[in-house]
């Protein structure tokens, strides 16, 4: 009998989570898939159903009130969290996110007990978001003392603090579960997130602590930017490093509070991490690295919760880290500064410059040693002499493949001429584009030798490898450091012919 009493007592607690749920579902378009697995004979169909034209319609209009909430609030918080996140990411404490997020569950748990023990229900959502903040911020002065005042390394303290303090709130949420004083359900929607279930001041609550975030990055970007980059270069100038510290991770376990609504704890680091590594594809630029990673949030935020918004059955948080996740692979492959095609044509083409350029020089140097031998003295090369393909490959450690690909590119540039398909010639314009590259080359060997002492039977290796990439600018600091200790003429004769004279 007492068991059916505490049954009655629960039962209209349990109608009205019913009627929410219900509620819910018809806000998101979802009844018709209930008419449909009814008709179907079952109402535990678990199967996923296409949106039809008309809930497609209502969703990308969003015509729904519970629909803009809840993408105005997944995109507030994807904003919020690729903003912040930018400045962790650099700062090598992408983790930091993840220990400050399972720290705040035992304010959860004892924030409930607290409430519940003062007569009321327990669940009021700003006491709880309140005990997750400040267990939070305990969890981040144990992250900094145990990194201040002991040796271990900061994933030491990272790891510590994150199976400490979940274990401790995994323990508080069982004892929650067996109190007298109400249901506590709920409070697993802190750990994997209710997206669906989220109300007008709870988006209010996000825009207004997205908006705090955004700010306070934009009055502290300098500072935080030195901070991300040379630390030690900020402490040795009077920068408090440590309070610099302290805001960003402040602002960290903000926008952790809440995102715990949105996508739980577990998810959230997801959002302060996968922006910003998307976003340092597309950019090399600190600003418009901060700008991009809080579109690639918000633009999470938004596709995940609209799709979620469809597919009701699909929970929204995951589909918000799916949908982050695709753009991070979508970056990866296409970014156009560090997206892996971008760095493969980069490559490509300086691997067609360097073989381009070896074969110039190569040509250049055979034939001013030849004809220097043949007069007695070191001469340029001119234009019309040839020079086979079988000497070309005896000059350099290539195999035919390569080298008929690289004379193929070096006559589309009009570099070289190919007579009977054996004898390579040195046109105009290729023999003053190679006078240019055996100059650009004997200069940095002169200064390797000159100032930074490398024997001269060792330099070629050295030069070869820095050569390719010098511009106008080096060029030009090379000729006058070197015109302060000795004239430097139009050609300057190889290191490696003046150390045999």
């Amino acid at each position: 009998m007492r068991s059916e009493g505490r049954f009655r007592r629960r039962r209209p607690s349990c109608l009205l989570g019913s009627a929410l749920a219900l509620g819910a579902a018809v806000c998101f378009g979802a009844a018709p898939r209930v008419e449909a697995a009814s008709a179907r004979g079952s109402i535990a169909d678990t199967s996923l159903a296409w949106p039809s034209p008309e809930e497609l319609a209502r969703v990308l209009t969003l015509s729904d009130y519970n629909t803009r909430v809840v993408m105005l609030g997944a995109t507030l918080l994807g904003l919020a969290s690729g903003i912040i996140g930018t400045f962790m990411l650099l700062r090598k404490r992408a983790l930091m996110g993840d220990a400050l997020s399972h720290a705040t569950l035992p304010g959860i748990g004892l924030a409930f007990m607290v409430m519940a023990a003062a007569g009321g229900t327990g669940k009021y959502l700003p006491g709880l978001l309140l005990g997750a903040m400040i267990s939070g911020a305990i969890g981040l002065g144990c992250v900094l003392a145990i990194r201040s005042w002991t040796r271990l390394k900061e994933d030491a303290a990272l790891g510590i603090v994150l199976s400490v303090f979940f274990g401790l709130g995994v323990a508080l949420l069982g004892i929650v579960q067996k109190m007298d004083t109400g249901s506590a359900a709920g409070l697993e929607s802190f750990i994997y997130g209710k997206t669906a279930s989220m109300l007008s001041g709870d988006a209010a609550l996000i825009a207004g602590a997205a908006a705090v975030i955004a700010l306070t990055c934009a009055a502290l970007f300098k500072e935080f930017a030195l901070l991300c980059f040379d630390s030690g270069y900020a402490r040795a100038q009077g920068w408090p490093i440590t309070g610099l510290d302290v805001v960003m991770m402040v602002l960290v376990v903000g926008v952790t509070v809440i995102g715990l609504q949105a996508v739980g704890l577990i998810l959230m680091i997801a959002l302060l991490v996968i922006p910003p590594a998307a976003a340092r594809f597309w950019t090399n630029h600190l600003s418009a690295m901060v700008l991009v990673s809080g579109l690639i949030g918000a633009l999470s935020g938004l596709l995940g919760a609209g799709f979620s918004a469809l597919v009701p059955r699909l929970p929204a948080g995951a589909i918000i880290v799916v949908v982050g996740s695709l753009i991070f692979g979508f970056s990866l492959l296409f970014g156009p500064a560090r997206g892996w095609l971008a760095r493969t044509l980069v490559q490509r083409r300086l691997s067609r410059k360097v073989l381009r350029q070896n074969l110039l020089r190569a040509m250049f140097e055979y034939h001013e040693q030849a004809e220097g031998a043949a007069a007695g003295v070191a001469k340029e090369a001119s234009p019309g002499s040839s020079l086979t393909v079988a000497e070309l490959l005896a000059r350099r450690a290539w195999s035919l493949r390569t080298l008929r690909r690289t004379l193929r590119a070096a006559q589309r540039d009009r570099l070289v001429r190919v007579d009977a398909g054996v004898c390579v010639v040195l046109t105009r314009e290729g023999l003053a584009e190679a006078q240019r590259v055996v100059r650009n080359h004997r200069l940095w060997e002169i200064y390797l030798i000159t100032h930074a002492d490398i024997a001269p039977s060792h330099v070629d290796r050295d030069a070869d490898e820095l050569e390719h990439v010098l511009g106008a600018t080096m060029v030009r600091s090379l000729e006058e450091r070197l015109a302060e200790e000795r004239p430097v003429p139009a050609l300057p004769p190889s290191p490696h012919s003046l150390v045999g004279t």
